[in-house]
Formats: structure tokens, sequence, C-alpha cells
């Protein structure tokens, strides 16, 4: 039996994944992946709005926690690939729970904000 965790512990380690999986660029770049391969011009242009140094910043950090593969081509000009591994592609179910969430909720969030907005200064 796998060490059990509790997020609500400030020391945990499962905070710091639920970090990265909730830092700003991460679902959007996790999501554009779910498909296909993609190259990072490609990722730039899919997930609207990222920079380019958010992207790379995103791209390496989901790297970095195993989530994404990079393969560099030895090409001419370079050819750099990006997709999720098994683990990032596990996240994938309950990201899409999440997405359709939000999806399905965005009236009733707009109205809350709205009606915040009148009732705050």
């Amino acid at each position: 039996m796998g060490k059990a965790y509790d997020i609500m512990a400030a020391t945990c380690p499962s905070r710091v994944v639920l970090n990265r999986i909730g830092a700003r660029w991460s679902i959007f770049v996790v999501t554009a992946l779910a498909e296909d391969t993609m190259r990072f011009t490609e990722l730039k242009q899919y997930v609207q709005g990222i920079t380019p140094k958010a992207l790379t910043e995103t791209l390496r950090a989901l790297e970095q926690d195993g989530l994404v593969l990079r393969e560099a081509y030895d090409e001419n000009p370079p050819r750099v690939e990006y997709r999720l591994s098994p683990l990032g592609r596990s996240l994938l179910v309950p990201l899409q729970g999440v997405r359709e969430w939000a999806e399905s909720h965005v009236p009733e969030i707009l109205d809350a904000q709205d009606r915040w907005d009148v009732r705050t200064p």
C-alpha cells in the first residue's frame, strides 16, 4: 500500500502537484496536448493569449513533473515536439470534468461576478 497524502497538511508534497496543475497555463497546455504531439509554435497558436516566455516556463515545469515529454530532433532547422507522458494522459479525465463544469457554468459565474460588482464599492 502506498503512502497516504493529505493536501490539507502544510508540508504535504501533493500541494506542489496541485499548485503545478493549477498554475495559470498548465491546464490549457495539457488540454492542448491531449489530441496530438505539437511543436512550440503550434502550442502558442492553439493556446490563445500565452506568451512565448509563459509557454516555455509551463512546458519546462510540466516536463520536470513528468507530465510532458519533449523530443528534440537533430535536424536543420531544429525541431522540438511535445506530447503528454502516460502520467500526463492520466490527468486528462479529471481535467475534462473540470473543463465541462467550467464551460457549463459560465453564465452563473458571470452573473455572480456582476452581482458582486454592483454591491461592492
